[in-house]
């Protein structure tokens, strides 16, 4: 479970691989928005670096905190970044909290993708914690709802105060309850040919390095092949 302190060591471990002068990508969620609370430490110490915000609300709290920005332009040198799910191959499930486009862009953006977790979020399969997000067009919901349904799949739009959830990109998001995911290439590979869907939040091979934080013990998982 995700606690003050654990995403604290968390935040404080991936300092670490921050270098004067980087471009970092800033994540989004809780771990996410604990590392940009400790770089903003360090920034106000002196260091100097900028970062890409993969989201509208990351990009509020880095500007308080005085974290200098910039788009697409830069050479993101990393990207440090928290997920919903992580299986032993360090293949993710992430955009519970709705920034998932953004989130895959700058992480391609990047040189390497680091990702902040406590120890619940490891999991055996995919699907097997929570949903799957889809990000979708609006006008595309109804054919998306049934090609997903077609998949075995039960998707259900997701919603804020009474109102469908609308993303940063101005789309709408499909959570599907998968159960383990036998096969995720397959799968995401059938999802993002159904017209109208924008992005899926299966992450598959894109983590370099995977931190865990299980009680007061942090722990580095390293991709083994790129």
């Amino acid at each position: 479970m995700a606690t003050n302190d654990s995403l604290a060591a968390l935040a404080t471990h991936a300092l670490g691989f921050v270098k004067a002068g980087d471009v970092v990508g800033l994540g989004s969620g809780r771990a996410a928005e604990a590392f940009v609370h400790a770089l903003a430490s360090r920034v106000r110490d002196g260091l100097r670096i900028r970062g890409v915000p993969t989201s509208e609300a990351t990009e509020r709290l880095a500007r308080e905190l005085g974290i200098d920005l910039v788009g697409l332009e830069a050479e993101i040198a990393l990207t440090v970044d928290g997920a919903d799910e992580v299986d032993g191959q360090l293949n993710l499930i992430k955009g519970h909290g709705g920034a998932l486009v953004r989130e895959r862009i700058v992480a391609a953006a990047s040189r390497r993708q680091i990702i902040l977790v406590t120890a619940d979020k490891l999991v055996e399969s995919l699907g097997a914690r929570g949903p799957l997000p889809v990000e979708v067009l609006p006008f595309a919901v109804p054919l998306c709802r049934r090609r997903l349904e077609d998949l075995g799949l039960k998707p259900t739009l997701r919603m804020q105060d009474e109102r469908p959830f609308v993303t940063d990109n101005f789309n709408v998001i499909l959570d599907c309850a998968t159960g383990p995911i036998e096969d995720p290439p397959r799968l995401e590979q059938a999802i993002r040919a159904i017209p109208g869907v924008i992005d899926t939040g299966l992450f598959l091979g894109t983590a370099d390095l995977v931190v865990v934080a299980d009680g007061d013990v942090v722990r580095e998982l390293p991709r083994k092949s790129r």
